[in-house]
């Protein structure tokens, strides 16, 4: 028996910060003292909380300890471990917490949280599959196993679970008609080519839970009538990759995958396809064309991959984070219980990765029906250095741009669609006052028009042409036309394009023109950037009131295009001036303000 079980955060954000190191040196400690054996170490799932990484929660004692450095151990091991007492440094603080966080309920980003699909990433070894077991893992997939195929598929219809992968299609009725399809071949199919900008939420489920996903394969395979899975997990994703290959050998061990499963005569074989990082493989249709071998392409529907999918036969696909749902639903009284969280059409909780221009970047798991403020601002803690917020892109590339005015919007698939946006997979991307939304629209169409396969005409040329007048706004080259034109093509496009990606793509644009329409007016009209992000259409001033000659602006510049003695008031050479904003984020009196670069038209005028 162990005297106490350090769980330290092992997934990709926190290994990014040292979470490795900080576990070796917590080793090297113990073993220096010879008390290694008292205790265990497992590098566990992510806890969320990825701005304040690397963290350790111990328990039984239940104490979260974040930010850590590997020269704080000596200090746990002595203070904690040995001493008994809570080192109160190395806890949870921030300007708004009166008391240091001792755990989850303690710390303000957890606290309008509800833990389902991520109820054990963080508490058991994703490893070792005796500790899913022993948080009932695979107990819903037991009770499946004894419940006849339309049952299973209405249970999941009674909940209201809907597809957690960005279209919310109803995951029951996906289910049903691949039941009812005809063939004596099925697949079942895991979606993890998460590819949309700032998003990790199938990652972090893959990574801290893999055998929920398992388990919820496992169940969907025993209501079509499927005998062999895949799940498409990206390239990029190895720690995944790894950890779902260990999980899928331990379920063979244990008799849960393979032939003649728990003796019921039903056989499932599971299988992993890594992808090459195409964006447009997270579309259906070309995910199931990427695993047969071939060029990641979209095809027309009908036939729906219900009826004619993988290698021609009915194949269900779902995503990461709707099987990771399935457990909960299929236990004994999991449908009242997953229903009873969210809204009248949204039923459960989302996962939403946070990013952008927030102070507490991370993972969250909240109830559907939350607004956009509190996730922002009570789980998210408001946007970074006390600034304006401005908008929220919800959905990745393919989603839309929620500004200031509809904080109080309720985060569900049908009132995200209403604003212009899309749930997406969950990617949450925040934006202060200096986001330019028309450079922001530009971004994300240069990243999905990049990522078009190219197949059909609207998509190919349409995202092209989109991008080229987008650049010539940012150019301060745009035309009063241009608008007319891009909604115009941005509407085309969302008629004919062939699938997802194309039919989705013009979300930014058309999200940003109908709120932030003043910016492009801006742009076009004035050739003026308020935001201070479009080179062409902006340069910076020293104000003479309110510069102290403190020569931090002086210093940073990389082109030493600031002079000015120390205590005397600075000025900036705008021939040299390349606008990368270096003076601004170190100067203490917000000095160095926007104008309009001054052309010869306003000179001779």
């Amino acid at each position: 028996m162990y005297e106490k079980h350090l769980m330290i955060c092992g997934a990709t954000g926190c290994l990014s910060s040292n979470s490795g190191k900080v576990k070796e040196a917590l080793e090297a400690e113990l073993a220096r003292r010879g008390i290694k054996e008292k205790y265990r170490l497992v590098m566990a799932g992510c806890v969320g909380f990825c701005e304040v990484g690397p963290i350790i929660v111990i328990y039984p004692d239940e104490v979260f300890y974040c930010r850590l450095k590997p020269g704080d151990m000596a200090e746990l091991v002595e203070k904690h471990l040995i001493g008994g007492e809570v080192v109160e440094r190395l806890l949870y603080t921030s300007p708004d917490v009166e008391v240091p966080g001792r755990f989850y309920d303690t710390i303000p980003f957890y606290r309008k949280q509800v833990f389902n699909v991520l109820r054990n990433s963080g508490i058991i070894d994703p490893e070792i599959i005796d500790e899913y077991i022993m948080r009932g893992g695979y107990r819903a997939f037991s009770r499946a196993l004894k419940m006849e195929r339309p049952q299973i598929c209405d249970e999941v219809k009674r909940a209201g679970l809907r597809g957690r992968g960005g279209a919310g299609f109803p995951t029951g009725m996906k289910w049903e008609f691949t039941m009812i399809a005809p063939g004596e071949k099925k697949y079942v199919v895991c979606n993890a080519d998460e590819g949309d900008p700032g998003a990790f939420m199938d990652r972090s489920i893959l990574e801290g839970d893999p055998h929920a996903v398992i388990e919820g394969m496992l169940i969907c395979g025993r209501a079509i009538g499927a005998d062999e899975g895949y799940i498409y997990c990206r390239a990029e994703y190895p720690l995944a990759i790894k950890r779902l290959r260990i999980a899928i050998a331990q379920a063979e061990e244990y008799g849960l995958l393979g032939e003649n499963i728990l003796a019921s005569g039903f056989n499932f074989h599971l299988n992993i396809k890594e992808g090459a990082g195409a964006f447009v493989c997270g579309e259906e249709t070309a995910l199931l064309a990427s695993i047969e071998g071939k060029r990641g392409m979209p095809r027309p529907r009908p036939p729906f991959p219900a009826v004619s999918g993988l290698f021609g036969k009915p194949t269900c696909i779902n995503n990461v984070e709707t099987f990771a749902n399935i457990p909960l639903i299929l236990r004994e009284g999991g449908v009242e219980e997953f229903a009873s969280i969210g809204t009248e059409s949204s039923k459960g909780t989302k996962v939403f990765a946070l990013a952008g221009k927030i102070r507490n970047t991370g993972l969250c798991e909240v109830p559907m029906g939350i607004t956009i403020r509190e996730v922002i601002f009570d789980v998210g803690g408001g946007v970074q250095g006390d600034r304006e917020f401005k908008a929220v892109q919800a959905g990745g590339p393919s989603g839309g741009c929620i500004p200031a005015e509809l904080l109080d919007l309720p985060i569900d698939y049908d009132s995200l669609t209403k604003a212009g946006a899309i749930m997406g997979s969950g990617g949450l991307v925040v934006m202060d006052d200096r986001t330019c939304m028309v450079d922001l629209a530009r971004y994300f169409l240069s990243f999905t028009q990049k990522e078009s396969c190219g197949k059909c005409i609207p998509c190919r040329e349409g995202t092209k042409r989109m991008l080229e007048i987008l650049e010539r706004i940012c150019d301060g080259s745009g035309e009063p036309a241009d608008l007319d034109t891009l909604e115009s093509l941005a509407f085309s496009i969302k008629d004919s394009a062939l699938c997802g990606l194309g039919q989705t793509c013009p979300n930014p644009i058309l999200s940003t023109i109908r709120y932030f329409r003043h910016e492009y007016e801006e742009h076009i009209n004035e050739q003026f950037c308020r935001a201070g992000v479009c080179k062409a259409l902006f340069q910076y001033y020293i104000d003479p009131e309110t510069c102290i000659g403190c020569t931090r602006c002086a210093r940073v510049c990389p082109v030493s295009a600031i002079s000015g003695e120390k205590k005397e008031v600075h000025a900036i050479d705008q021939s040299l001036c390349t606008r990368c904003g270096s003076c601004v984020e170190v100067c203490p009196k917000n000095s160095i303000q926007i104008t309009r670069v001054r052309r010869k038209a306003d000179v001779s005028s």
